[in-house]
Order: C-alpha cells, then structure tokens, then sequence
C-alpha cells in the first residue's frame, strides 16, 4: 500500500514541476503566447469588459441577457481578450480597365 501512495505522490509532484517549467518558459518567451505579445485594447484597457448598455438606460436595476446581470460585457473592439490584435485583411486590387478619352 505504501509504495502506490509513494508513486502517486512522485507523479503529482512530476506534473506539478513540469507546469512550473511551461509557465516560465512561456513568461520569457513572447513568441510562445506569453504576456506582452500584443498591447492592451485601448477601449477595455486590457480588461476585455466594458459597461453595458443597459446601465444606461436603467434605474438601478442591472441585467440583461448581454452581460448576464453582471453589468459588464464583452469588449466590442478586442471580442473579450482585452489584447488589440491585428486584423488580418487581404485586399484584392484589380487594374482599372483603360477608358478612352
């Protein structure tokens, strides 16, 4: 009994060290996804929740079904990250035919 508790013990602390060591690597490296890859939404500051609408037109009762009763609702400009990313469009230009004069 005591060596199953000892093996599940190792594999615990095993798995717990190896998220440590993700974690880190994914701190320093910003290539990998980690903090600082993109700038903060310059409407929710970084947050990815805005005010809802309908604490505007309230009276003092809060909660619809966008910000379920929260108060506060996805960020329209960052879709909720709170990171600005890039769009990324292509455009597709064509020449002008040649009119005559």
């Amino acid at each position: 009994m005591v060596p199953v508790v000892l093996t599940q013990l190792a594999t615990g602390l095993s798995v717990l060290a190896g998220a440590a060591l993700v974690k880190s690597v994914i701190d320093r490296n910003p290539m990998a996804g980690g903090p600082g890859q993109f700038p903060r939404c310059p409407s929710c500051n970084g947050t990815g929740r805005i005010p809802c609408m309908c604490n505007r037109w309230s009276d003092s009762d809060v909660g619809c079904r966008a910000c379920s009763g929260s108060g506060r609702m996805p960020c329209n400009s960052c879709g909720g990250t709170g990171t600005g990313r890039p769009i990324p469009v292509q455009l597709a230009v064509r020449p002008s035919p040649n009119r005559p004069s």
